[in-house]
């Protein structure tokens, strides 16, 4: 049910924010026609339709108002364009919903999998929304056996197709990336999350590419020189936000960044090729050097 509900939040979203105003009653016009109307209701209840408003405040920060001329609008629209992870997750469940209503045009348009999102992610938002801690069963994959634990969840982040939870587990001091296709299931507790006020998700991860994190691990910079064509692709989607070009002549780029340099940006500029090139530091250029090695092995070379 939970999911269901989630789903109707961001059916509500969507439809108020592509129309702008709609009474009560064209809402519930809509509501009459949409795949999500299992139960084939001719309207929302009053009481469930305000709930709604109230969760969809507490989860996606979006306030649906009313406008005694006009009806429901969105009161702050500037947060359907934002970037940050719920718009992600708005914007990818308006167009699941709107599939659901055109299945026509399911075998048009393809997805890359991502595991176990659909089973976990509502249940750990609906948590982290709450407040509440979770109990979990987790088979890692550097474990022979599955382990149960008490965690905190402090954020979500999406990378390679599948999500991971950053979160604080009980009786482990630092904080702890969990995949949740790894996950063999979940239990919400009552036991309220300990979340700091401080705590900014976005600035958690400023210093890092992809989901591994370095303890006490201070940013570093990094020079790395891309071909021209490679350059074009950098320039559209950078790899980190601090990039900058420092360099640019026909041939090449060379661009600086600030940031941790981890193993999941050890593999992305591996796999970029010969397009790419590190030139400072040079412990960390000689480490790729050091993979490149271990990989002509791999060929006999």
């Amino acid at each position: 049910m939970a999911k269901d509900y989630f789903k109707r939040y961001v059916w509500l979203i969507d439809l108020i924010g592509r129309y702008g105003y709609l009474s009560k009653r064209e809402i519930d016009d809509y509501w009459r026609s949409s795949s999500l109307n299992d139960e084939k209701e001719n309207h929302i209840p009053e009481r469930t339709f305000h709930n709604h408003r109230q969760a969809i405040l507490d989860t996606f920060g979006i306030e649906i108002a009313f406008d005694r001329g006009r009806g429901y609008y969105i009161a702050n629209p500037d947060d359907l364009d934002g970037g940050d992870i719920q718009n992600w997750l708005l914007e990818s469940m308006s167009l699941s919903n709107l599939l659901n209503e055109s299945a026509d045009m399911r075998s048009r348009i393809l997805f890359e999998k991502v595991p176990s999102s659909s089973k976990w992610l509502t249940v750990i938002v609906n948590a982290m929304r709450d407040g509440k801690a979770l109990e979990m069963t987790y088979q890692s994959f550097n474990r022979p056996e599955p382990s149960t634990f008490e965690t905190h969840p402090y954020c979500l982040k999406i990378f390679r197709q599948r999500w991971y939870m950053l979160a604080r587990t009980i009786g482990k001091e630092e904080l702890r990336i969990y995949s949740l296709d790894r996950v063999i299931d979940i239990k919400v507790l009552e036991k309220p999350l300990e979340l700091p006020r401080d705590f900014d998700a976005a600035d958690f991860f400023s210093d890092y590419f992809g989901i591994i994190i370095g303890h006490n691990v201070q940013p570093s910079t990094l020079v790395i020189k891309a071909s021209a064509e490679q350059a074009k692709y950098l320039e559209s989607l950078p790899l980190h936000p601090s990039q900058t070009a420092v360099e640019v002549t026909p041939g090449y780029t060379v661009f600086q960044y600030r940031l941790v340099p981890t193993f999941d940006l050890k593999q992305e500029i591996l796999s970029r090729g010969s397009t790419l090139e590190v030139l400072e530091p040079e412990w960390y250029k000689d480490e790729i050097i050091k993979e490149l090695h271990k990989t002509l092995k791999n060929y006999g070379k």
